[in-house]
């Protein structure tokens, strides 16, 4: 197993090759460079200020997905909050249509198809709006396929998927790494802290007195930009009498946000509270099944991992699928941030949307220029970390 030293540079190695990978996967990778190339942009001093609401701050399609509440029940949600901030909901607007745009050029799609997909964005966004309590019309086939993917699925898919097993043990090797005598005592105390206890009994849908131990944890080498933070997977037992239940945990390190925070916004200082706040407000499946905790000196967020959570993985979209997912996707989004606004507040917002649709195309105009100055900074700067990578340069 590698020593501290080579697992600094074996992270940094696998965070530059995931992020060369595909111009989309370096937009994924890259949310300090976002925010800073977005501040840069002309466009920029066009964002509207909206209202004060909990935003994902990193809203790319791989932090939505499938998400499954303590009842069972299964809603596409926003699945990644560590970015999370009360900001502007625009940024999650520009980030979103950005990760769009490059999914689109990844499927050699024409920049007609990413003008409509904008467009739809927008529907989207502001039928949520108008209508939080109203769907979001038909899902795309990228959408369905793995909403019934995650309805079928139990604990054997998610200890194959995850473990390649279904015993209740961690397999080391190149995915998971063994934690240093006094970490994985710092799980075994956090896994039985009366909070996370609860939090894990309660997800068992069960009463009584269950005790809850650690079975097995390692170092999980999992996500792209945080990579190098702390994060373990774990495994804790659920006994009660002659009959033990398992779940499998993630706990993962929460650090300051880069998605800038609106001016004089009250949040909670715990970077893990402040996530598991985030999640709450923004996607309450994911936010019931998360609790926030220490581990050793980092703050940490835990929660179960279901075999009915699933990210949207879209290797390639059709023009059609493509326009119907950033209308539903964007409806998502305007659904979580639409869910903290009372009803005038809500209206005033799709106003100011409504007043900024340009001539040139049926949307906001920061909100094309925006993407259109994103998307040419994001590729310059995706072939620069190519060119880099492969000379065996620093990669940062």
């Amino acid at each position: 197993m590698p020593s501290p030293e080579q697992r600094a540079d074996l992270l940094d190695h696998t965070r530059a090759l995931k992020m060369a990978r595909s111009a989309h996967a370096y937009v994924r990778g890259n949310t300090r460079k976002f925010y800073e190339w977005l501040a840069d942009d002309t466009a920029s001093k066009r964002i509207p200020v909206g209202p004060r609401v909990w935003i994902c701050g990193d809203c790319h399609l791989g932090n939505m997905g499938p998400i499954v509440d303590r009842d069972g029940a299964v809603e596409v949600q926003i699945r990644d909050l560590d970015q999370a901030v009360i900001g502007n909901p625009a940024h999650d607007l520009i980030r979103l249509g950005l990760s769009l745009a490059t999914a689109a050029r990844g499927s050699d799609l024409p920049g007609i198809t990413t003008a409509r997909m904008v467009e739809e964005m927008v529907e989207g966004y502001g039928a949520a709006l108008r209508d939080p309590g109203d769907d979001a019309g038909p899902e795309p086939d990228a959408v369905r396929s793995v909403r019934r993917r995650a309805l079928g699925r139990r604990w054997r898919h998610l200890a194959r998927e995850r473990l390649d097993d279904i015993e209740p043990t961690i397999p080391l090797g190149a995915k998971f790494w063994p934690l240093e005598a006094q970490e994985r005592d710092g799980v075994a105390r956090l896994v039985e802290d009366r909070r996370v206890a609860e939090l894990i009994v309660g997800l068992d849908g069960r009463s009584g007195a269950r005790k809850v131990g650690l079975v097995d944890a390692a170092y999980w080498m999992k996500g792209c930009s945080s990579l190098g933070l702390m994060r373990v997977a774990a495994i804790a037992a659920l006994r009660e009498g002659k009959r033990t239940d398992h779940a499998l945990i993630d706990v993962k390190q929460a650090v300051a946000p880069l998605a800038p925070a609106a001016k004089g916004a009250a949040m909670p200082d715990d970077p893990a509270e402040r996530v598991v706040a985030a999640a709450r407000a923004l996607s309450p499946y994911l936010g019931g099944r998360m609790v926030a905790g220490r581990l050793l000196d980092h703050s940490v967020f835990v929660r179960e991992l279901a075999p009915q959570d699933l990210k949207l993985e879209v290797e390639q979209f059709s023009r059609g699928q493509a326009v119907k997912a950033a209308r539903y996707l964007s409806f998502v989004v305007g659904k979580a941030h639409a869910r903290q606004m009372d009803d005038a507040t809500r209206h005033d917002w799709a106003r100011t949307l409504d007043s900024g649709r340009s001539h040139a195309i049926d949307a906001p105009s920061w909100l094309w220029d925006s993407i259109v100055a994103l998307a040419g900074r994001h590729e310059t700067g995706y072939l620069d970390h190519c060119r880099r990578f492969a000379a065996g340069k620093a990669v940062h």
